[in-house]
């Protein structure tokens, strides 16, 4: 069993801090406990009470250019929640409050690793609410041009990710990898996955005023055929782990847990939010789930949270 059957919100609260990758500023974020039904919110409590409120949720994304940007109906924008929301979903987190002071999420690693161990550290509590669930009926498909996105019917009750990415550096080239989505999964062969870019790249970025606050800490560098930072990779294939966590995170703005098998060519924040809003406009093509006939996976969250 992979699934989850009640809703989950944190234990208590956590605090952390770091620098927006883009921005280049430092911001601290505040996790709360959420009620049941609350959702993923996020507050910028550095703008007035009433404009700070934004929603993790699709049709609030804004740009996809560099990374995952939400903007509510003031104009209040937050940058880079992907990493985030990632290591809040792939541990089976349903209603939080994410307290921000600042523009941009911290990029911390560029990866989910240090989100991830501050939940389980923090620990994850169930609420009593059974967990709702998307489970895709019919193929949900979008593409633009080599990209491609879908989200299939699946046999079984879990959420399985299937991404295929193919780079003419000899660095990346080529990779592929299929998993099937649970916390202990997540957080053992995902969270740790960094972001990566082509050193050319950066530079063109820095030199607009962009990227400020990347670097080798945060990102793995590509330039040509070779990588530039010291240490190498944590894996070999962390390229499409970490394009895979990339997904993970853009489709928590679906809203709601997902039954089904994602499979994307050339994955990446636009095709992914083009997804995510196909499915919020085809209703014929999913249905709600709670899974009642289902027992909890304690042993699985129990595992999770032992990481």
């Amino acid at each position: 069993m992979t699934s989850i059957e009640f809703q989950q919100t944190l234990a208590s609260s956590a605090i952390c801090a770091g620098i927006g990758v883009h921005s280049g500023e430092r911001a601290r974020l505040t996790l709360k406990p959420a009620p049941v039904g609350t959702g993923i919110r996020f507050h910028r409590v550095d703008v007035p009470d009433a404009q700070g409120w934004i929603d993790a949720r699709g049709d609030l994304v804004h740009d996809v250019a560099l990374g995952t940007k939400l903007r509510n109906e003031y104009g209040t924008t937050l940058s880079t929640v992907e990493h985030l929301l990632a290591a809040v979903y792939g541990l089976g987190i349903d209603n939080m409050i994410i307290e921000v002071d600042g523009p941009e999420v911290p990029i911390m690693d560029g990866s989910s690793s240090l989100y991830t161990d501050l939940i389980l550290r923090t620990g994850i509590r169930q609420q009593a609410r059974r967990a709702r669930y998307i489970r895709i009926l019919k193929p949900i498909e979008v593409q633009d041009g080599p990209k491609s996105a879908m989200l299939l019917p699946s046999d079984d009750n879990g959420f399985h990710l299937d991404a295929t990415i193919d780079f003419d550096s000899e660095a990346i080239g080529r990779q592929r990898k299929s998993i099937l989505l649970t916390p202990r999964s997540f957080a053992r062969e995902l969270a740790f996955a960094r972001t990566f870019g082509f050193y050319r790249d950066i530079k063109k970025l820095h030199s607009m005023g962009l990227g400020q606050g990347a670097s080798m800490e945060n990102a793995i560098a590509v330039e040509d055929d070779k990588i530039l930072n010291p240490e190498g990779l944590r894996v070999e294939d962390e390229f499409i782990r970490h394009k895979i966590l990339d997904a993970v995170g853009d489709l928590a703005l679906v809203g709601h847990r997902l039954i089904g098998r994602y499979v994307s060519e050339q994955p990446g924040h636009s095709i992914n939010n083009l997804l995510v809003r196909e499915v919020l406009n085809r209703p014929d093509a999913w249905e709600f789930d709670t899974l009642e006939s289902e027992s909890t996976d304690r042993a699985e969250t129990a595992l999770a949270h032992a990481l």
